[in-house]
C-alpha cells in the first residue's frame, strides 16, 4: 500500500489543540461536602451546569485514597461531566484510569517533565502507604497481605500478583500489576493488570465488589449479574470485555 494514501481513506488524524476546559479544584475530599456546595452553585448559575466537561484537580488534597467514584457521581448528578483528574498519588491515578478518566500530572510536575511513561511504578511509595506489613511469597514480585483491608485503605503489588488472606471491605482498594487473589469477601475495589496486562485476573471467595478492573476495563457493582453476587468468582478480560464467572 502506498504511504501517500488518499484522504478519503483516512478515518482520523491526531491534532494538538488548546480546548477550553473548566478545572474543578478540590479543597475537600468529602463527597457530601462537595454535593452541598454544588447544589448552592447550581441554584446561582444553572446555565453553567449543562453537561460541562471538567477536570478534577486534587493537587491541594493530601489524600492518597480518594472516594473518586463517589465524587464523580456527585458531579454527574449536577450535570457536570468529569473527563480527567489532575494530580494525586499513584492510587489516585490508577483509580482515574479504572473509571475511564484521563490523568494529568500536577502543574509543577508537568512543567518540569516533558512526558512520563504511564507504566512508571512508585512501588516504594505504595509500600509506605500500606496499613500493615506485606510479605514476599515465592518471587519478589508476589506480595502477601494478611488481615482485613479496611475502608479507606489501599494495598498494592506494583510488580506482580497480590494475595490477600482476608477480606477487602467496602471503601478499600487493592491493586496489582498482575492478578489479585482474595481468600475472603471482596466488597471494595479490585484493580488487576494496572500496567495493561490483559492476562491478569481477579479471584475471590465472595463477590460483592464496588468496582472490578482488569487492564483498565472495569465493571461497577450494578453491572454485575446478581446471580454471581455473594459467590466465589473469577474475573478475566475476554472478547474485549470483562468476563465474570463462578470460581469452581
Amino acid at each position: 500500500m502506498s504511504l501517500n494514501a488518499n484522504s478519503a481513506d483516512i478515518a482520523f488524524t491526531f491534532k494538538g489543540g488548546m480546548l477550553p476546559m473548566t478545572v474543578m479544584e478540590l479543597s475537600s475530599a468529602d463527597p457530601e461536602h462537595i454535593r452541598c456546595q454544588l447544589s448552592g452553585k447550581l441554584s446561582q448559575s444553572p446555565a453553567f451546569f449543562q453537561h460541562t466537561p471538567v477536570v478534577l484537580s486534587v493537587e491541594k488534597l493530601d489524600e492518597p485514597h480518594l472516594a473518586l467514584e463517589r465524587i464523580c457521581a456527585v458531579c454527574r448528578d449536577h450535570k457536570l461531566l468529569p473527563v480527567a483528574v489532575r494530580g494525586g498519588a499513584e492510587p489516585v491515578r490508577q483509580s482515574a484510569w479504572a473509571l475511564g478518566l484521563g490523568w494529568f500530572a500536577p502543574v509543577e510536575e508537568g512543567r518540569s517533565k516533558i512526558l512520563e511513561s504511564v507504566n512508571s511504578s512508585t512501588a516504594t511509595d505504595a509500600a509506605n502507604e500500606e496499613p500493615e506489613p506485606v510479605e514476599q511469597v515465592g518471587t519478589v514480585a508476589t506480595r502477601l497481605f494478611r488481615g482485613t483491608v479496611r475502608s479507606g485503605q489501599q494495598v498494592s503489588a506494583a510488580e506482580g500478583d497480590l494475595i490477600v488472606i482476608g477480606a477487602v471491605n467496602a471503601g478499600a482498594e487493592v491493586l496489582a500489576a498482575g492478578s489479585i487473589h482474595i481468600y475472603g469477601a471482596l466488597r471494595g475495589r479490585a484493580l488487576a493488570g494496572i500496567h495493561g496486562n490483559t492476562q491478569s485476573g481477579i479471584y475471590c471467595r465472595e463477590l460483592e465488589a464496588e468496582l472490578l478492573s482488569v487492564a483498565g476495563n472495569y465493571k461497577r457493582l450494578e453491572d454485575i449479574d446478581s446471580q454471581l453476587l455473594g459467590r466465589a468468582a473469577e474475573v478475566h478480560f475476554a472478547q474485549e470485555q470483562l468476563e465474570i464467572k463462578p470460581l469452581i
